[in-house]
């Protein structure tokens, strides 16, 4: 290999450790409140929705038509959501990070980058687009990347949310210390949804020393009265049934 072969390969390199260095360097003193905010609801045992912001999934197709997310969040903070999720996968889920970043210009309230997190670089990108917290999808990836998606979020001020749906991920979820738990309630297998799998899983593991979320097939107020009767759980991921709402405003008042 000749001399000027030598130099590119190692620019190359030293080029993607750099934009992770700069994107981190100019984003350090930007440290998330995702957590704190459902911390400081659960000290006052307020109930906290973190309020999705998705215009289509591979199982449902298009969620909603008139798809604006700056005014679909503008209801959910009027409605008197905690966080946003919004997902920025672009393929499957049409959706974008520049969403994030448009949100942030507008509204204050903390952002969940919702996406396929298999390289730390997205989460050094998600922190550019102003995300405050990243999910980590045990069923996607080994337990090692998912460790070094941790730390990295750790080192960038960044929450994470580890997403579980049987008892092996939550085994290893447990070690994750800081990471808020967030249990799905869909069968990847049957993309069938069991509220019951939160309240199964939450008692097995005897979860009330975590902060832990509720995610997907909640419908209704009744349902999350279900599960706070059975669990210490105070937070929900919320997404279809708000997004499908005629009135997205009244329908997360009617949640709270």
């Amino acid at each position: 290999m000749n001399i000027l072969k030598k130099i590119i390969n190692y620019k190359k390199k030293k080029i993607i450790t750099d934009k992770k260095n700069n994107i981190l360097f100019l984003n350090q003193n930007k440290k998330s409140n995702f957590k704190s905010k459902i911390i400081n609801n659960l000290k006052n045992n307020k109930i906290s929705i973190i309020a999705e912001i998705k215009k289509a999934s591979p199982s449902k197709g298009i969620l909603t038509k008139n798809f604006n997310p700056i005014n679909i969040a503008k209801q959910y903070v009027e409605g008197g959501a905690t966080c946003l999720s919004v997902l920025t996968e672009d393929k499957f889920f049409l959706g974008n990070k520049n969403f994030i970043k448009q949100i942030k210009t507008k509204y204050k309230i903390p952002i969940l980058a919702k996406d396929f997190f298999i390289d730390p670089f997205q989460i050094y990108e998600a922190k550019f687009y102003g995300a405050d917290c990243i999910l980590i999808l045990l069923s996607a990836v080994k337990q090692e990347l998912a460790k070094e998606l941790y730390d990295t979020a750790n080192k960038c001020g960044m929450d994470t949310i580890v997403e579980v749906h049987n008892d092996r991920e939550m085994s290893f979820a447990l070690t994750l210390k800081k990471s808020i738990i967030g249990i799905n309630n869909r069968n990847l297998k049957t993309f069938a949804t069991d509220i019951n799998n939160t309240i199964n899983l939450y008692k097995k593991f005897n979860l009330k020393n975590r902060i832990v979320v509720s995610e997907s097939g909640i419908a209704s107020k009744k349902d999350i009265l279900h599960i706070c009767k059975k669990t210490n759980i105070r937070t929900f991921l919320i997404g279809e049934s708000l997004i499908k709402s005629n009135n997205i405003k009244n329908k997360i008042r009617s949640f709270l």
